[in-house]
């Protein structure tokens, strides 16, 4: 297996993975399937370098899962926070996997000027909460019954971590 920076080649894996826990789970408040053209622009805004990455793990050909780091909000003054995401192929999760995306995803943010990292995890989810607190992600408070998906009103749980200055 390799974790390496997502590129166009694998685009269409990342989006039937994205589009199984849009489809089938509230983890993402999306509603609609995307397609791959959909997606394309999210491609080009993860770019190999900087804060806001995509890091693919790959094996034989076939991506497992992804993490993402992307921009908190728009102004520019959050320039330096970054919301991070992990998203497995189904039949991959429960291995470990996660956590080393999340590893090489921190470790590419360390040499960048990001400041803090959040995730915001849609509730309940023990096992993304978990993954969070193993890389000293901590409570940040909860958006309560802030998304509606599937007839039922969701909480978000959102959780910080310090990053280290280049």
């Amino acid at each position: 297996m390799q974790i390496r920076p997502g590129t166009e080649g694998h685009l269409k894996q990342l989006t039937d993975i994205y589009n199984h826990y849009v489809t089938t789970t509230p983890i993402t408040f999306d509603i609609e399937p995307l397609t791959v053209e959909d997606r394309r622009q999210w491609l080009a805004d993860h770019p190999a370098t900087g804060r806001h990455r995509l890091l693919v793990a790959e094996e034989a050909g076939t991506v497992l899962g992804y993490a993402t780091s992307s921009p908190l909000r728009p102004k520019r003054a959050y320039e330096t926070s970054v919301e991070t995401s992990v998203y497995l192929a189904p039949e991959h999760t429960g291995r470990g996997l996660g956590g080393l995306l999340y590893r090489a995803l921190f470790e590419a943010l360390a040499t960048e000027d990001v400041h803090r990292a959040y995730a915001g995890i849609t509730q309940p989810n023990e096992a993304s909460t978990r993954l969070h607190e193993r890389f000293g992600f901590r409570p940040a408070g909860v958006h309560h019954e802030v998304g509606r998906k599937f007839g039922t009103y969701w909480d978000v749980a959102w959780m910080e971590k310090p990053l280290r200055h280049p």
